[in-house]
């Protein structure tokens, strides 16, 4: 990192500079990062991002965080926490391991409260992106007839094109776990999976409903398309939807359920606008049957040196225009990663109906 140009993040609107410092490797060898507050650093002026109380000992401030990210505010052997406490004249309270409650934050001044304060939400929202995410909104693709389909495209793929390099029937998609990804979160607890269910409830009411009609959306799941830039050397295939009636409710109410999680901090934006593709072979399925990608292929922990290419050539001659059916849209789902329900799909901690 060039010291003269160092990262700028931006965290309740305010930015700050980020200095990584190298040292002993931490957990998993990630590297401990530390956080300086820039020009607009809050200990210098007042601050509303967050609520500090006056004590009969001075100054107290709470924050809210998920059990498995206190080893980060800790540190190796306590370290990090040591010099927060030690740079900002404070004393930090932090639950113990497991157990969710809240970091609690005291100090004989003010300031000193917002700059701890403040160095703890920068380095939460580090390490949160560096979470494997845990859930994704999605629209369920795994009605009988579509199961059907895409087991004849399955079937025909390994009987036309078993040949070319790299394919092979533990590529394909589990066709009860077929979907559409809107975008993925990270919730670390109970308190986040609500408030996600709760974000989707809102949204229901404030654009879902209107644009919908109470009524489930007829989409149609037609061709497929890769997501590299060779087809020689594909990672991600998928089958292509659109509506039936032409029109672009499908992809308004994706773009804007995506928008209202970004505002809300549950998501991370990836795409302008959200891709409408229904996953039916990834060469993550090799290893990992239940193997789930972010929208964007080049984020999260999944490393493209382990993954082993296919040629797609044919199958995308071959299968261009592959009808895989119609299909009714009836809710947008908050479905969790690793699992299943009763149907086989991903079990679900909530959802927004259209009726």
């Amino acid at each position: 990192m060039d010291v003269l140009r160092p990262t700028l993040i931006k965290i309740g609107g305010r930015i700050y500079r980020k200095n990584l410092i190298q040292e002993q490797a931490y957990q998993h060898e990630e590297e401990e990062e530390d956080f300086c507050a820039g020009p607009s650093d809050c200990a210098d002026e007042p601050c509303d991002a967050f609520v500090v109380e006056e004590t009969e000992k001075g100054f107290q401030c709470r924050v809210e965080v998920p059990s498995p990210l206190y080893k980060y505010i800790i540190g190796k052997k306590g370290e990090t926490k040591k010099r927060l406490e030690t740079e900002t004249r404070t004393s930090i309270s932090i639950p113990k391991p497991g157990v969710e409650g809240e970091i609690v934050i005291t100090g004989q001044h003010r300031s000193g409260v917002i700059s701890a304060r403040t160095r703890i939400d920068v380095l939460l929202d580090s390490f949160r992106k560096k979470q494997p995410f845990t859930h994704f909104l999605s629209f369920a693709l795994n009605q009988p007839a579509i199961q059907e389909k895409f087991l004849q495209f399955k079937e025909e793929v390994l009987e036309k094109c078993s040949k070319d390099h790299g394919v092979s029937s533990s590529l394909f998609q589990n066709p009860a776990k077929l979907h559409l990804t809107l975008g993925t979160l990270v919730l670390l607890n109970e308190q986040e999976t609500q408030k996600a269910c709760d974000l989707l409830q809102r949204c229901k009411e404030d654009f879902v409903d209107q644009i919908a009609g109470g009524k489930p959306l007829t989409v149609e799941v037609a061709g497929v398309e890769y997501m590299n830039d060779d087809p020689a050397m594909t990672d991600v295939l998928y089958a292509k939807v659109h509506m039936k009636d032409g029109s672009d409710r499908l992809q308004v109410i994706a773009d804007q359920l995506v928008e209202r999680f970004v505002a809300s901090g549950l998501m991370l934006k990836e795409w302008d606008r959200v891709k409408l593709h229904a996953t039916v072979m990834n060469t993550l399925f090799r290893k990992d049957p239940s193997a789930e990608e972010r929208n964007n292929t080049m984020t999260g922990k999944s490393s493209f040196k382990e993954r082993e290419s296919f040629n797609g050539r044919n199958i995308l001659k071959l299968f261009e225009n592959f009808y895989f059916g119609e299909a009714q849209l009836d809710s947008v789902r908050l479905s969790q990663r690793f699992s299943s329900d009763a149907s086989g799909y991903y079990a679900t901690s909530g959802q927004l109906t259209f009726s």
